[in-house]
């Protein structure tokens, strides 16, 4: 579904609409013809979405009391749109949405709303990579995982070099606990989801910060690097 930004006429678009994309980064907005995959049935795709039905038969299953109490904390929970606009969250997403992040850093799901106290940030993040001996380290700012956090790892494939935008490509790969130190040794983990290094590929990196009691989380900090030899 396309979103527009209305002013005397549309000052910005995103989402699919007639075939087409729409979008923006960093040299402003453009417009893409839209591309089906032809297997849109992905391991990363299907895994996604059985999160989501556990999580919203998790919903279903919960008390009124409890749905009720979801519903007035979303007030607590400000979220901005693709426009950056201030949206509202129904119960059901802020449920979702928490949980999910406690999910994938392997926490315990929450059934009552938490009280906002926020994530802390991911201050840096750089990668390197050899095909040679088959070395993949990550190191990160803070460099201890602050207490009562978990660190997400997502990674991409690894690309050709001419490639810009991985945005769609990244995978959860690993997490760090609290108290874990950069640099952080990634190559075990890496080859065992995507394979073995190659030199001169691009590989590009993601982590945040994950509250483990309320679900909230840091922003993405991202990098791209080319594998050595």
């Amino acid at each position: 579904m396309a979103k527009v930004l209305f002013g005397i006429i549309a000052t910005d678009m995103r989402g699919k609409l007639g075939g087409h994309v729409f979008a923006k980064n960093r040299g402003g907005a453009y417009v893409r013809t839209k591309v089906t995959p032809v297997n849109p049935q992905t391991v990363a795709q299907q895994s996604v979405r059985a999160v989501f039905t556990e999580l919203t038969q998790g919903w279903r299953a919960i008390s009124q009391t409890k749905i009720a109490a979801w519903n007035s904390a979303v007030q607590n929970f400000p979220r901005t749109n693709v426009f950056g606009n201030p949206k509202t969250l129904s119960g059901h997403q802020l449920f979702v949405g928490l949980n999910a992040q406690l999910g994938a850093a392997g926490q315990a799901s929450i059934t009552n709303p938490p009280l906002p106290v926020g994530a802390d940030a991911v201050e840096s993040l750089t990668g390197g990579a050899a095909e040679t001996g088959q070395t993949f380290s990550v190191a990160y700012l803070p460099a201890t995982v602050p207490s009562g956090h978990t660190a997400i790892l997502d990674a991409t494939a690894q690309v050709s070099p001419g490639q810009t935008n991985l945005n769609n490509k990244f995978r959860q790969v690993s997490t760090i606990a609290a108290a874990g130190t950069s640099p952080e040794d990634f190559a075990a983990a890496y080859t065992a989801k995507f394979g073995d290094l190659i030199a001169g590929q691009k590989i590009g990196i993601r982590m945040r910060f994950v509250n483990n009691l309320t679900g909230e989380v840091s922003g993405n900090i991202k990098a791209q690097f080319r594998v050595n030899l």
